[in-house]
C-alpha cells in the first residue's frame, strides 16, 4: 500500500519552473560551448552535418534517458516514504569531460589526420574517435557503479579531486576568462550578473534565474555591438542577420541515428588503448563525483539509491555515443540548491522534453547563432571556479597542498597544446620539434614531459596528490607505493612520454612503444620513472626505520595530529 502523503506529490509545481530555467540555462551554456569549439577551425574543425545532426540528437537521446530516469526515481521515493518535497537529481552534459574530449581527444585527432587525410577526412575521424572515448567513459561508469564505494575507500579524496580542480581552473575557467576579456563590453555586464547572483546570492525581480538574465543581457549586447567599434582586433560583426538566416533555413527534424558502425571503424587502431589515461580516469573521477553528488542529496534530506544513479550516469553516456554524441552526461552537483528553488520532478521532466524538441528539430544552430558564446562565457568561468572551489571545500584542510600540486602539471597541459595549436596556424618555416632540441635549456622537454602523451598530466596529476595526502599523513608505505605506481605508469609510456612530429606538431601514441625511430623528437621519461623508483625507496626507508625506532621519529606534526605522533594505518 502506498504511503499516505504519496498522492500528495505532485508532477508539476511552480519551482519546477525556476528550476527549469536554471538547469536548462546550464545545458544551453554547455551546448553553446560544444558548438563553438567542435566547429572552431583552430580546434576540431567538424562540419555542421556532424554536430548538428549527428552529436546534439545524441545528445538529446542521452538528456531524456538521464532527466526521465531521476524524476521517476524522485516520484518513486516520494511515494515510498510518503512526502511531496523530494527534488530530482540535476542531470546534463559533463562539463569536464567535455573540455577534456575536445582539447585532449578530438582536436588533437583532428590536427594529425587533417595533413594526410583532408579536412572533411579527418573531422569524420576525430568524431568517430570522440565516439570511442565516450563509449569507453560511460562503461567505466559502468563498472565504477558496483565498486564506487571501495575505490573511494582506496583512492584518498584529495587525489581524486585535484584532477577536478586543476581542470576546473586550467581548461574551464580559464578559456572562458580570456574569451570574456577579449570582448569586454559584450561580456563582462555578464560575468558582473553572474558573480552578483552566484556569490552574493542576489535574487531578481519575478525570480528570474541569474543565468538567463545574463544570457539576455550578453545577447542584447552583442547584437548592439555594432555600435562600437570596440572589439579590439577582431573587425568582424559578433553577430549577423545572415547567418541566423542561414540556420533557420536548416532547420527540420534530425532523428537520432545508430553510430554502431562507426565505433567499430575506429576499433581496429590504437584509439582505444591511447586515450585510456583520459577515458579512465575521468570515468571514474564521474563516477566519484556522482557519489559526492548523492551525498549532497541525502543532506539535503533526499536519499537516491547509489549504485542504480551511478548505473544510469553510465548508460546515458553509453547511449550518448551510440547515438552519434562524444560527450558524457552526468548528474549535477548543487542538488539543495534546486531543491531550495521548490523544484520537484516535473524540471527534469521539461528539461528533457524542451532539448528533445530543441537538437530533433534542428534549431540548434539558430539558437548558435542568436546566442553568442561570449554572452554565457561568464556562466562557464562560474562552472570552472565553482568546481575547482568544491575540490577544496570536500577536502580535510590539511590535504590542501595535495590539490594544489595538481596545477602544475594541468597548467603545462594547456600551454603544450595552446603552442601547438598556435604553431600550426602561423605557418612556421621550422618544425616545433626542433625548436624543442635546439632550447633544451628553455625548460620545453620538462613542460612536455608533464604535459604527456595522450594527455598523461590527467595520471600525473593523480600520482602527485596521492603521494602528497599520504606524505602529510605520514604513511610513507602508501607514499611508496604511490610513487611505485607513476615510475610503471612511466615506464609503459602512459604518462611523462611525448613525441613532437613536424607540422602540425602533435604529441602521438606513446604507450607500449619501445621503438622510437621516426620521431623528429621523442622522451619516453625513463629517467623521470627512475626518480619516481628513488622516491619509493626513500619512502619504504622511512617507512621501515620508523617502524623499527631506528629514526624519523619525531616528525612535525599535521594540523589535526600532534609533533611524533605517529599515524594509525601507516601499513595502508
Amino acid at each position: 500500500m502506498d504511503a499516505p502523503g504519496a498522492l500528495r506529490y505532485r508532477w508539476m509545481v511552480k519551482g519546477d519552473l525556476d528550476g527549469f530555467f536554471g538547469l536548462a540555462v546550464d545545458n544551453l551554456v554547455q551546448v553553446l560551448v560544444i558548438i563553438a569549439l567542435c566547429t572552431s577551425r583552430q580546434l576540431c574543425n567538424l562540419p555542421d552535418q556532424l554536430v548538428f545532426g549527428r552529436i546534439l540528437p545524441g545528445i538529446a537521446v542521452s538528456l531524456v534517458i538521464g532527466n526521465l530516469f531521476y524524476a521517476w526515481q524522485a516520484w518513486r521515493v516520494a511515494r515510498r516514504e510518503g512526502r511531496s518535497d523530494v527534488t530530482a537529481m540535476p542531470y546534463g552534459v559533463n562539463t569536464v569531460t567535455m573540455f577534456a574530449f575536445i582539447l585532449l581527444i578530438i582536436a588533437p585527432v583532428y590536427h594529425e589526420a587533417v595533413a594526410t587525410r583532408g579536412e572533411q577526412a579527418a573531422a569524420e575521424l576525430a568524431w568517430r574517435v570522440g565516439l570511442l572515448a565516450c563509449l569507453v567513459s560511460g562503461l567505466t561508469e559502468l563498472v565504477a557503479a558496483l565498486a564506487a564505494e571501495r575505490l573511494r575507500r582506496i583512492i584518498p579524496r584529495a587525489a581524486l579531486l585535484s584532477v577536478l580542480a586543476a581542470v576546473g581552473v586550467a581548461f574551464i575557467a580559464s578559456e572562458f576568462g580570456y574569451r570574456i576579456y577579449q570582448r569586454p563590453v559584450v561580456a563582462m555586464l555578464p560575468m558582473a550578473i553572474v558573480l552578483l547572483v552566484y556569490f552574493a546570492r542576489v535574487r531578481f525581480p519575478w525570480g528570474l534565474p541569474g543565468g538567463l538574465v545574463a544570457l539576455l543581457v550578453g545577447t542584447l549586447l552583442a547584437w548592439s555591438s555594432g555600435l562600437w567599434d570596440v572589439h579590439l582586433f577582431d573587425s568582424e560583426a559578433l553577430m549577423s542577420a545572415e547567418r541566423v538566416g542561414a540556420a533557420w533555413a536548416t532547420r527540420g527534424w534530425r532523428w537520432p541515428v545508430f553510430c554502431g558502425s562507426e565505433i567499430v571503424a575506429v576499433l581496429n587502431a590504437d584509439f582505444a588503448l591511447r586515450f585510456l589515461g583520459v577515458t579512465v580516469p575521468l570515468g571514474l573521477l564521474s563516477a566519484l563525483g556522482s557519489l559526492q553528488n548523492i551525498e549532497s542529496a541525502a543532506s539535503a534530506g533526499d536519499r537516491f539509491d547509489t549504485t542504480s544513479c551511478l548505473a544510469v550516469d553510465g548508460i546515458g553516456t553509453i547511449a550518448a555515443a551510440l547515438f552519434g554524441s562524444c560527450f558524457p552526461t552526468t548528474m549535477y552537483i548543487g542538488h539543495p540548491g534546486w531543491k531550495g528553488l521548490g523544484a520537484r520532478a516535473g524540471y527534469s521532466v521539461l528539461n528533457a522534453g524542451f532539448f528533445t524538441l530543441v537538437f530533433l528539430g534542428g534549431v540548434g544552430g539558430l539558437i548558435a547563432a542568436v546566442v553568442p558564446i561570449e554572452a554565457g562565457a561568464a556562466i562557464v568561468l562560474w562552472i570552472g571556479i565553482v568546481i575547482t572551489a568544491q575540490s577544496y571545500e570536500a577536502t580535510p584542510p590539511k590535504h590542501f597542498p595535495a590539490v594544489a600540486i595538481a596545477f602544475f602539471p594541468a597548467v603545462a597541459a594547456w600551454v603544450a597544446i595552446k603552442c601547438e595549436l598556435l604553431y600550426g596556424q602561423v605557418g612556421a618555416g621550422e618544425a616545433l620539434a626542433d625548436v624543442v632540441r635546439d632550447n633544451p635549456h628553455a625548460f620545453w622537454i620538462g613542460l612536455y614531459a608533464l604535459a604527456g602523451a595522450n594527455s598523461g598530466f590527467v595520471l600525473t596529476c593523480t600520482i602527485l596528490s596521492g603521494i602528497s595526502v599520504a606524505l602529510i599523513d605520514h604513511r610513507f608505505l602508501t607514499a611508496g607505493i604511490w610513487a611505485l605506481a607513476g615510475a610503471g605508469l612511466t615506464i609503459i609510456g602512459m604518462q611523462h612520454a611525448f613525441r613532437l612530429g613536424p607540422m602540425p606538431p602533435s604529441r602521438e601514441l606513446m604507450i607500449w612503444q619501445w621503438d622510437l625511430e621516426g620521431g623528429t623528437l621523442a622522451f619516453r621519461g625513463f629517467g623521470i620513472a627512475v626518480g619516481y623508483g628513488l622516491a619509493a625507496g626513500l619512502f619504504g626507508l622511512i617507512h621501515v626505520l620508523r617502524k623499527h625506532g631506528l629514526g624519523f621519529g619525531d616528525l612535525a606534526g599535521s594540523p589535526e595530529q600532534p609533533a611524533g605522533q605517529e599515524s594509525a594505518g601507516d601499513d595502508m
